[in-house]
Formats: structure tokens, sequence, C-alpha cells
């Protein structure tokens, strides 16, 4: 038996950009240790495995290293999929049950956009060896459960961070958002992401980090619908609506390639 598997550039609407992530759409449930030894295999930031449910699908996502809660960019490369190859056929949305309960894809014209719960934030006082690790001192500092944001300036610093992933790694934590405002009209605010703890160094766009960093540039720039640019190496577009506490995660994506993998 083989099992169809896909790899998609998430948040861009060219090959070689955005975020890439692996699709694996199986029948059934599969193994952990299996679907983990596929991830490590891909190696990824993200690899989805996905099945019919009752009333969707079932979605997880894994790390070369570790199953995860939440994955923005690999649930918008499992809906670009089941769309683009006509497994599902409902037009409008598609539920999955995840780990982080019910996740709903919706087609918005040109875009998938995918309805998460936000995250908020606590400020929250950062060591001398994480703004060493990091390369730059925050201008405010904040935790939204075990994941650390920081602000700065402008964005060139940001740009020029060059962390020490090494020294990261032996502090507390489980990701590292830096985020400031952007220096072109066409985006609200850019950002980056490490997460060196679940063995992604950094991230080249994260779409679950935008349900921390969503509900606070709404905040801070009174607006409700924002265009974000994440400013890693490959680099990628997210569309943010902010809606109660649910933020919805808008982009496009693009198939790269598809073929089996043996059982």
């Amino acid at each position: 038996m083989s099992i169809p598997i896909y790899q998609v550039d998430a948040f861009t609407d060219r090959l070689f950009a955005g975020n890439p992530a692996a699709v694996v759409v199986l029948e059934q449930q599969a193994e952990t240790e299996w679907m983990q030894s596929v991830a490590r295999e891909m190696n990824l930031s993200e690899t989805a495995f996905v099945h019919p449910q009752q009333g969707g699908y079932h979605l997880q996502w894994f790390t070369p290293q570790v199953e995860v809660d939440l994955c923005g960019h690999a649930t918008l490369a499992t809906a670009h999929i089941l769309w683009q190859t006509s497994l599902v056929n409902t037009i409008d949305s598609i539920r999955f049950f995840t780990r982080s309960g019910w996740l709903t894809a919706s087609q918005r014209s040109d875009l998938i956009e995918m309805d998460f719960p936000s995250a908020p934030v606590v400020p929250m006082d950062v060591s001398e060896e994480i703004i060493t690790a990091v390369g730059g001192r925050p201008d405010n500092s904040y935790m939204s459960r075990d994941k650390w944001l920081f602000e700065y300036a402008n964005e060139s610093i940001i740009r020029n961070l060059k962390p020490d992933f090494a020294a990261l790694k032996q502090r507390t934590g489980r990701a590292l958002a830096v985020t400031a405002p952007s220096s072109t009209p066409a985006f609200d605010f850019v950002s980056r992401y490490f997460a060196p703890w679940i063995g992604i160094d950094e991230d080249p766009v994260t779409g679950s980090a935008h349900c921390i960093l969503g509900p606070y540039w709404a905040q801070k720039l009174g607006k409700n619908h924002m265009t974000a640019f994440q400013a890693s190496e490959r680099g990628g577009i997210v569309y943010v609506r902010i809606s109660g506490d649910r933020t919805y995660v808008g982009g496009k994506a693009v198939t790269v390639f598809s073929g089996k993998l043996g059982s």
C-alpha cells in the first residue's frame, strides 16, 4: 500500500518561498511513532497527517522532533491539498479536529482563511541571558503561555537579529516571536519566529504565531484587519482578521510536488 504525500509552500503564491510543509493523506489514524518517523524523514518544520472523521477531518502536526498543538502553515497546506485534489467537495469550509479543538479553514476569494483561538499576552521581564542570546534588547517583552513576544522599535532591528540558538535553548521556553512596525505601507507589522526548543531554529512563516501577534497589533494599531510580513530568509505574507476572541489567519499556497509514501 502507498500513501499520498505532498509538499506545499504556504503563505506564498510562488514556489520556493513561504513555509514548506508536508501533507500526508491517510484513510485512518496512524501510529504516533510512525508519524514522527515520517516527519523526521521529511525534515520540514511541520508534517501534517490528515484523515476523514465524522464531522470533518482529523489533523495532527509533527516537527522532526515532537507533535505540536497548533500549526497554521501546515493547516493551510492541508486545506489547500484537500481542495486542490478534490478530496473535499464542499466549497466554503473544512473542519479539522485537532489537539487545539475544532478548527475551520475557509476559502475567501484567492485566500484560505483559518479560524484560530486568539492568544493573549502578559508583560514579562526578560533575563539578560535571553537578551544576549536574541541579540538585541526589546522595547517591550511579553509571554503567551510558554511563548515569548519581543517588540522592537523598527523593522531593521528585526531583520538584523542573529540569535544564538544554542544559548536560547538553554533557557526555559517553547518559542520566541520578535516583531516591529513595518517600514513599508504594504504591511502593518513584521515578525520573525524562533523555536530551537522544538528543533526549529527559525520558522520561515508561522501562522499560529499570528494568534499572538494579531491581537497584540490590533490593540496597538486600533485595526481589526491587518497584513503582516514574516521577514525570514524565505519570507511570507499573512492576512490577519480579529473578531471577538478569534484570530482569522489567511494566506495563499502552492503545491511543490506530490508522491507516494511507502507504508
